[in-house]
């Protein structure tokens, strides 16, 4: 099936269109989802962000993802360029990713590279970092790009939407670096590009359906039952409990790949697979054993960065009762882990934890904090129910339970 996408002229018509006519976010239904606590910390981490952004927009990293995820939490709490406090902010962290959006002049169409690196890799850093840093700034660029009407992010997008479906793998996965393999490399790496392909849907933009369904077989390899034989009937696999796992072994079970299973299959509007119950009792499991007395003792969020990033996105995707039992838990863990410091530099910070350490490390874990205390404000596309409909109708998938 040949692969068609969306011209820049194109790509604007369809955001103008979608934007003008969404639907407002529905905002908070109460203390349960927000609390004044909640509410002072996300304030205190956002002046933290902003306060240590610096003059060039990417908190002294080179990882446009980060810079990305940085953005990301002030548009989750309504911050946009010439739109709130904090639209400064989110219009040098744009920058920042645009400037170094690796596509120069007469590089529009195809697979063309550069050094080995395909026009429009949205990555500076190393080259094992590109398809993670990649996935992730196209999620945020996609979400700003349906909240604004900025013209310089439809070509960005349009080229970065084309490496994720020209260098997904045979298997249906990808490789960390941006290149088509037989064999996709692990379970983080397809969420990456789920929510930039989802993000892309959101805003309007043109995803090959034959990518989708390709992605959806191979997340569902990464989940192993336990008790039974991976490769058993599903019928069989369903009586038994399992989990997504980091490669298609088995191997890494992890609370992380757990939620990002469930976030990779919700994204591509999977609502009613068998296996998103098994993870969120997985998931509801490991944020009860936390308090947040202990965590304010320690100054330690719940979770790192990555994990909570998606421990908190598969609840809200899944919602119901996981959401309102699970979030109020989360958030009140995650507001108290703040670092509070009145007078001090470091008030507001949630201090690093997991892979990336230093200023880096604080910015990716008090960006993913400040995002999950801002999702009951519904603001980015992706939260909001009415975006989903598209989906429904391309690939044919149930209401959402």
């Amino acid at each position: 099936m040949k692969r068609t996408y969306l011209g820049s002229a194109a790509l604007g018509l369809a955001v103008a269109c979608l934007v003008a006519g969404s639907v407002a976010p529905a905002r908070a239904q109460g203390d349960w989802e927000i609390t004044p606590q909640s509410e002072q910390a996300l304030a205190r981490g956002l002046q933290w962000l902003a306060r240590n952004q610096g003059p060039e927009g990417n908190w002294q990293s080179n990882d446009l993802g980060l810079v990305g995820t940085g953005m990301l939490a002030f548009m989750a709490a309504g911050h946009l360029p010439g739109r709130g406090r904090y639209g400064d902010n989110v219009q040098r962290a744009m920058d920042y990713i645009l400037r170094n959006a690796d596509a120069p002049a007469g590089a529009r169409r195809g697979p063309a590279r550069i050094s080995g690196k395909p026009f429009g890799l949205l990555n500076i850093s190393e080259p094992r970092r590109g398809m993670y840093n990649h996935g992730l700034s196209t999620f945020a660029l996609g979400q700003l790009y349906g909240m604004s009407n900025d013209p310089r992010l439809g070509p960005v997008l349009d080229r970065a939407l084309k490496i994720i479906c020209q260098t997904q793998c045979d298997d249906g996965g990808w490789d960390y670096i941006a290149q088509r393999q037989q064999h996709g490399h692990d379970l983080s790496l397809a969420v990456m590009q789920a929510l930039a392909l989802r993000s892309a849907v959101d805003s309007g933009l043109e995803v090959p359906p034959e990518t989708v369904e390709l992605a959806i077989k191979s997340v569902r390899e990464h989940y192993t039952p336990q008790g039974c034989d991976r490769n058993a009937p599903e019928e069989e696999q369903k009586k038994h409990p399992g989990r997504f796992t980091y490669s298609k072994g088995g191997g890494n079970a992890t609370t992380a790949m757990a939620a990002a299973g469930v976030v990779c299959l919700q994204e591509f509007a999977q609502y009613d697979d068998w296996r998103i119950e098994k993870n969120i009792k997985i998931l509801l499991e490991e944020i009860d054993k936390h308090r947040p007395e202990q965590l304010a003792r320690e100054r330690r969020a719940p979770f790192d960065a990555y994990t909570l990033w998606y421990v908190a996105q598969a609840l809200y995707q899944v919602g119901g009762d996981p959401w309102h039992t699970g979030y109020p838990k989360l958030r009140d863990c995650v507001a108290a882990s703040q670092v509070q410091e009145p007078g001090s530099e470091r008030d507001g910070v949630w201090n690093a934890q997991g892979h990336v350490s230093g200023r880096p490390g604080e910015l990716y874990q008090t960006a993913v904090c400040c995002f999950v205390l801002a999702i009951p404000n519904r603001y980015l596309p992706i939260l909001q129910e009415g975006r989903i409909d598209s989906l429904r109708a391309r690939y044919g998938v149930k209401e959402k339970r």
